[in-house]
């Protein structure tokens, strides 16, 4: 997205599609999960709203099930959804995939960029 190399989003738990870490995409991802989300549980409550359940872990897609905080690649237009409905959550541009721009105006994007170090320990007092 931001004209480098695409950062991982998140390993624990392991997120993307193809579950390397990475918002990667491809033919066989229809979703798009392009958005590397920071999700909060406004997000989450607004997604199970809508009939995505990201809380309810399903064992047989490696999903463990979301909490507040987690960094999970989710699709382009559930989170533009949010958006749109005042729930969307923070986004890691870095390791937010290029493509999800065809779904996603930019300026969305940046109104809800955060810089998340890769581990607590990034983050000074």
């Amino acid at each position: 997205m931001l004209g480098g190399e695409l950062e991982p989003c998140g390993t624990e738990p392991v997120t993307g599609f193809y579950r390397d870490g990475c918002c990667r995409t491809g033919s066989e991802d229809v979703g798009s999960h392009t958005i590397c989300a920071v999700v909060t549980a406004e997000f989450l409550d607004h997604q199970r709203r809508i009939g995505n359940d990201l809380v309810t872990p399903v064992p047989q897609y490696r999903f463990p099930g979301l909490v507040p905080g987690d960094r999970w690649c989710v699709t382009a237009a559930n989170w533009l959804r949010a958006h749109l409905d005042g729930a969307a959550c923070f986004v890691v541009l870095a390791s937010t995939h290029e493509r999800a721009l065809e779904v996603v105006p930019l300026a969305a994007l940046k109104v809800h960029a955060v810089d998340v170090p890769p581990s607590p320990s990034g983050i000074e007092g």
